[in-house]
């Protein structure tokens, strides 16, 4: 669904991708996991056009991402930011269906589709009248990932979404996103520095450090079989979740 190839990034003298290439499945989520500063976030505004790559192309679905497609493109991906980058002068609801309303859906399409969204999410409806300052920071985030599938898009993105929330809220938001994950099977990337997030969320788990890929595979491979030293310092520095049975 998504591929890059030898794509790098420096901003200045700092490298923030070194040429690396990865392909992402269609229908599955792939975490990228590693330390700060290591260029996931960059990767993965690379895919959604935000930053333009030093060298290297994106591809869509076989189609090469473009200043002339990009528009197109990002209509088929939806993108969610820490904490959730709501507009505060907004309601949720107005929120969510900004786009929408821009591209110039009816009253009624709104409503039916924000009602779809607020069952899938688990938000309840009168929350969506409330504006971001009213509203808890799982709430937020929960209404980010409304305005992100509002379109219906193809992929989503999602960088350190939890990243913000207490212990007991993130492992609650966990649990919904791999839920709804499961249902929709779209193409999704998430961003994480959480090994125990990595694992409970990804089918697939890409640690970066450095701006290169030391290994792709599923979470037990890294542990069972690391390709680089750091890839079993960066995991045992943050312990082994005990929810994840593979690993048990």
């Amino acid at each position: 669904m998504i591929q890059l190839e030898a794509v790098a990034k420096s901003y200045g003298k700092t490298v923030a991708l070194q040429p690396l290439t990865l392909d992402v499945p269609r229908g599955e989520t792939t975490v990228l996991l590693g330390p700060s500063g290591c260029g996931k976030s960059t990767l993965l505004r690379i895919i959604i056009g935000l930053v333009v790559p030093d060298s290297g192309r994106v591809l869509i679905d076989g189609r090469p991402l473009t200043a002339a497609s990009l528009l197109e493109e990002r209509r088929r991906m939806g993108y969610v930011i820490q904490e959730g980058g709501l507009f505060p002068h907004l309601t949720a609801y107005d929120n969510a269906s900004l786009v929408a309303r821009h591209l110039g859906w009816s009253e009624a399409k709104i409503e039916a589709r924000v009602g779809e969204l607020t069952a899938l999410t688990q938000l309840p409806s009168a929350t969506m009248e409330r504006f971001p300052s009213a509203l808890s920071g799982g709430q937020r985030q929960r209404v980010s990932l409304i305005r992100a599938l509002m379109l219906d898009p193809d992929i989503l993105l999602l960088d350190e979404p939890l990243g913000a929330l207490d212990p007991l809220i993130r492992a609650d938001l966990q649990e919904d996103l791999r839920r709804i994950f499961a249902v929709l099977r779209k193409t999704v990337v998430i961003v994480t520095h959480d090994i125990g997030e990595a694992g409970f969320l990804g089918d697939a788990v890409v640690m970066l450090r450095d701006g290169l890929i030391l290994q792709r595979g599923a979470l037990e491979e890294l542990v069972r079989a690391p390709a680089d030293p750091f890839v079993s310092r960066f995991i045992a520095a943050q312990r082994l979740p005990a929810y994840v049975p593979t690993l048990s």
